[in-house]
């Protein structure tokens, strides 16, 4: 028979093992899952990454061209552009790229702390941050569809505030998520990746691909953004929540999202 002073500490031990080998399968199914969506340009988790980076180039063309020249989810450029704009003399805002800096950061903590939560359910965890995005967007949208938004006003520091924020949640999902050269917002790594793995071509052919669809989602969405700009931001604007919702939900569905290894 087991002492009673033996069966007391080796209870808290059992009880902790439970636990502990949730986080572990958690983290597996989370590496699988990412790997799985690595291989494939066809995996639906890649699809919607690809489906998210093609709506930066659409948020940010609303940004930069319709909100004066200030990025709502590419901060390297912000940071750049505020430091253009403090030195004076060459008309670029400094207000614009400090929200939107904020809001962004604010967005990051957001995702930061939803992940921090409920990432161990990953279509919960997604589907949170998906839903939060799509409805910052939206009303974005509304709001530049129904009143009057200008560059250097209030009203269009509040729009680059949500589209900030948005990708800012984005952010840290994506981040969490961690399917390689699929940021959504930046391609630095994923061009860098691209050219310094020339000679592995024929070896890594699908990287080569993911990578490239990459940098052609979001010059596409770019190019999308600025034609459908010449009509209304807020076209541009809700055609990035609607592909970001109809995408989401086509991953959410497909049993390749569930919580398992």
């Amino acid at each position: 028979m087991t002492p009673p002073a033996e069966a007391s500490s080796a209870g808290p031990r059992n009880a902790a093992l439970p636990s502990g080998v949730a986080a572990v399968d958690v983290e597996t199914a989370a590496r699988a899952r990412a790997q799985a969506a690595a291989a494939s340009i066809r995996h639906p988790l890649t699809v919607l990454l690809l489906t998210l980076t093609f709506g930066t180039g659409l948020v940010d063309a609303v940004s930069y061209l319709g909100l004066g020249r200030v990025f709502s989810a590419n901060m390297t450029g912000n940071v750049v552009l505020l430091g253009f704009g403090i030195a004076g003399g060459y008309d670029l805002p400094v207000v614009a790229p400090i929200v939107s800096l904020m809001a962004f950061l604010a967005g990051a903590a957001l995702g930061g702390a939803l992940a921090q939560s409920i990432a161990h359910r990953h279509r919960a965890h997604l589907g949170a941050a998906l839903a939060i995005e799509v409805t910052l967007v939206a009303v974005a949208a509304l709001l530049t569809g129904l009143a009057t938004v200008r560059p250097d006003a209030a009203s269009g520091d509040i729009v680059i505030g949500l589209l900030a924020l948005a990708m800012g949640v984005r952010n840290a999902t994506v981040r969490r998520i961690a399917v390689p050269d699929l940021t959504t917002t930046v391609l630095t790594l994923t061009l860098t990746g691209l050219a310094a793995d020339l000679r592995h071509l024929r070896a890594n052919r699908t990287a080569a691909a993911r990578r490239s669809l990459a940098v052609l989602a979001m010059l596409s969405g770019a190019l999308v953004g600025a034609l459908l700009l010449k009509t209304s931001p807020a076209w541009v604007l809700a055609l990035a929540a609607a592909l970001a919702a109809i995408a989401g939900v086509g991953y959410l569905r497909h049993p390749s999202s569930g919580d398992g290894p």
